[in-house]
């Protein structure tokens, strides 16, 4: 079965409290509904993610899963029911078997569901994951029980929910009212829905304290892993000092193939030693010629990105600087700053420092810059 999911995401989140719309918001140093699109690929059994973003956004979501197999973004609608029907059809021109709906604002899919679901569909024209009720339900009127609720046969739904592609398609077509999931579009329909177990991690990010559940449930997952690297360049006259992706100004600067940036060389060394992954000169052969006086501030980007790729997050990293000259302490901070940027954290995860040799050795002299950094990534168990 050919199976495309749809990729909710254009909600604005009033009930979340920011500007930014919460799918957007950064989890552990990656969109919300990036994480999203990542599980549902992880899960198996897709061909294609189709997003429905936000009137107007459609290149920031573009943007968000570069490099995930994902269709162009469709335009959502004023309501998820408007969304999903624009997204199905966006799919009408070449359709698939089965449609998967899922919300961006759901970055966990436990393993298991896809297959769930799409085991469910070869008997039922529709699947969704849902956990029974366990706790005593209530009605209220302001601040008073007004009854209990008997909670046998109640289930908590959640997302992805699959569908029989023409199925959910004529369903939305005919609806003639506003429904909370697209389970119910089918209900209204008269087509049944089956239930596949649901899991409590399938956490949809409504309040904050949602985002901090979920981050925490991803950390209990995750292993750190420590990489160091280190690194040494000439001092010479006429060239631009870069150090840490800034220009350090004054009449000499480093020699190397690239803009021998010392102290990014170091870290990029350190961030793929924790991913096992080599060193920078396998990454980006000074042999070749495309890498000559290149702006290191590339290589670090590769590197943040062999992060993302692993699904793992940067904890932090130290940066030490060992010279004579130039002086580190007046620029340490934009330093900082710009490594954050570079990287794609916050700028207290980062850390740049210097140090002297109490003038020995080559340091010591002032013939050359040398830097030590480590690196700390916690990566999917």
């Amino acid at each position: 079965m050919r199976t495309i999911a749809l990729l909710v995401a254009a909600g604005r989140g009033t009930r979340f409290g920011t500007d930014l719309p919460k799918q957007f918001l950064p989890l552990l140093g990656r969109p919300v509904l990036r994480h999203a699109a990542e599980a549902l690929l992880r899960d198996g059994g897709l061909a294609a993610i189709q997003p429905v973003s936000p009137i107007g956004e459609e290149a920031v979501l573009a943007a968000m899963l570069e490099g995930l197999p994902c269709l162009p973004p469709v335009a959502g609608g004023a309501t998820r029911q408007a969304s999903v029907l624009a997204g199905l059809e966006a799919l009408a021109g070449d359709p698939p078997d089965c449609v998967l709906v899922h919300d961006a604002a759901r970055p966990i899919v436990p393993k298991g569901t896809v297959p769930a679901l799409l085991a469910a569909l070869a008997e039922a024209p529709g699947a969704i994951p849902a956990v029974p009720v366990a706790d005593t339900l209530k009605r209220g009127d302001a601040d008073r029980i007004v009854a209990t609720v008997p909670r046998d046969g109640l289930f908590r739904a959640q997302t992805p929910q699959g569908f029989r592609y023409g199925d959910l398609l004529a369903a939305h077509r005919a609806l003639a009212r506003e429904v909370t999931d697209d389970a119910q579009v089918m209900e209204a329909a008269g087509l049944p829905v089956a239930l596949v177990p649901g899991h409590d991690s399938n956490v949809k990010i409504t309040w904050p304290e949602d985002l901090r559940r979920v981050e925490a449930t991803m950390l209990a997952g995750m292993l750190p892993r420590m990489g160091t690297g280190f690194d040494v360049h000439r001092i010479v006259p006429d060239r631009p000092m870069v150090l840490c992706g800034v220009v350090v100004p004054g009449p000499f600067g480093l020699s190397g193939h690239s803009d021998a940036d010392v102290g990014i060389h170091a870290l990029c060394d350190a961030i793929y030693g924790a991913l096992a992954e080599g060193d920078i000169g396998r990454w980006f052969p000074p042999s070749e010629d495309q890498w000559k006086d290149a702006d290191s501030a590339r290589f670090l980007r590769h590197a943040a990105g062999r992060i993302a790729a692993r699904g793992g997050v940067l904890a932090n990293a130290d940066v030490t600087l060992i010279c004579e000259r130039p002086k580190i302490t007046p620029h340490a901070e934009a330093m900082r700053a710009r490594l954050a940027d570079l990287l794609g954290v916050a700028v207290d995860r980062i850390s740049v420092k210097a140090t002297t040799t109490e003038r020995l050795g080559f340091p010591g002299r002032g013939e050359g810059i040398a830097a030590q950094a480590a690196a700390t990534i916690l990566l999917p168990v």
